[in-house]
């Protein structure tokens, strides 16, 4: 089989919403993947900051083979140790004593639950960002700050007000005593991987608890050690009262999760919310064990070290204006070449990487990338850069 046929046969069986693939991949192992037509390709994309430990590690095989052999799905009427460990572990991560979990599937739905959960306030109205992206279920995407993907399906759910991001002024303006919660992207990812001002969650969780708003962090993008944190808030210092994190939690399984700190915790009551395939057995046995080859080969500290370098690098590299983000979430902001271009050559040139927008470049490799791996990335991309030229 061969790209092109199983592409004919993507367009003749599935619905258009994504439009065509480029490519069909069939296979992988750490970072490598392998299309239908047998070509390899360094991935730098990782399932759009999903494929936290690449394909096929060991690690998540032998979890998830292990456990779908003993118990596959229960639901949510009843308990399994596997979601009590990784709530308890998620829990032990926001270092909260009494952080509770809610489990769900994806980041859209753990936005949803959070929106839900802030509706149990009492209060109705929402201020989020605009050029954020929260997901595209309608309550996610009434929380989307990009208006190309909310039009088409308007009306939307009322009382949200998006703000300019890293504008605390605006924040101020629109934050009331009648506001339910903020909702913030650490750094925005589908945006362009926009980073704000280095005190603007501080200055957003001091004016939250001067109006008794919850300020709710989607660590989607961020979370499970992308940044060299847990969740890529961590720097600031602050406590949010929700967490929302998804992608890469599930080392590559669908999985997501919705956690509320301090008093949002206990916000929720029975029949409140809930979600059948949440915290399946299977999926928080590959999240488990992401968590544990994350902390026992010590990868936060190097995600961080090679952010620092991949920054460095490929700021230098003529016909690149900027580069942002934080680990291994990175925007290339690039002078005047168009970046789906660059993406496509790119993938030309076997290295896979996505356009956030016409002038970003994002990447956002697992964590287990090699240092070799990460200056092939930079050789290719330089080149790539200036053959554009």
């Amino acid at each position: 089989m061969t790209n092109k046929k199983m592409l004919n046969r993507w367009n003749t069986v599935l619905q258009n919403n994504y439009g065509t693939p480029s490519i069909a991949l069939i296979k992988g192992k750490g970072i490598v993947v392998t299309d239908a037509d047998g070509r390899d390709y360094l991935d730098f994309l990782g399932g759009i900051a999903t494929s936290i430990l690449g394909h096929a590690h060991p690690a998540i095989v032998k979890a998830v083979n292990k456990q779908v052999s003993i118990l596959g799905h229960v639901s949510n009427f009843y308990a399994h140790p596997n979601a009590i460990v990784l709530a308890e572990k998620l829990a032990r991560m926001t270092g909260d004593k009494v952080a509770k979990v809610f489990f769900c599937q994806s980041g859209a739905e753990a936005n949803e639950a959070a929106f839900k959960l802030s509706r149990r306030t009492g209060k109705v109205r929402v201020v989020a960002a605009q050029g954020a992206f929260h997901g595209r279920t309608m309550g996610a995407l009434s929380l989307t700050g990009q208006p190309a993907k909310r039009e088409p399906f308007l009306p939307l759910i009322k009382g949200v007000k998006h703000v300019p991001y890293g504008d605390i002024g605006a924040m101020r303006k629109a934050v009331t005593k009648k506001t339910a919660m903020v909702i913030i992207e650490p750094i925005m990812g589908e945006a362009g991987v926009i980073v704000p001002p280095a005190d603007y969650l501080q200055q957003l969780r001091t004016l939250c608890d001067e109006k008794g708003t919850l300020l709710v962090i989607d660590a989607v993008q961020t979370g499970m050690g992308r940044t060299g944190d847990w969740f890529g808030y961590e720097y600031s210092g602050i406590t949010p009262d929700v967490i929302t994190v998804a992608k890469g939690l599930g080392g590559g399984l669908p999985l997501g999760a919705m956690i509320a700190l301090g008093k949002a915790a206990e916000l929720f009551q029975p029949g409140d919310h809930g979600s059948t395939f949440g915290g399946n057995p299977v999926t928080t046995a590959a999240g488990l064990a992401a968590i544990d080859v994350i902390e026992s080969k010590k990868l936060l500290a190097k995600v961080k070290k090679q952010g620092a370098y991949l920054i460095q690098e490929l700021a230098l590299i003529p016909g690149v204006k900027e580069v942002r983000g934080a680990g291994l979430l990175l925007g290339i902001e690039l002078d005047s070449l168009k970046a789906s271009d660059i993406a496509t050559t790119m993938r030309n040139a076997g290295v896979l990487v996505n356009a956030a927008n016409e002038t970003t470049i994002r990447i956002a490799p697992a964590l287990i990338v090699t240092d070799a791996q990460i200056n092939k990335f930079i050789s290719i991309f330089r080149k790539v850069i200036s053959d554009g030229k």
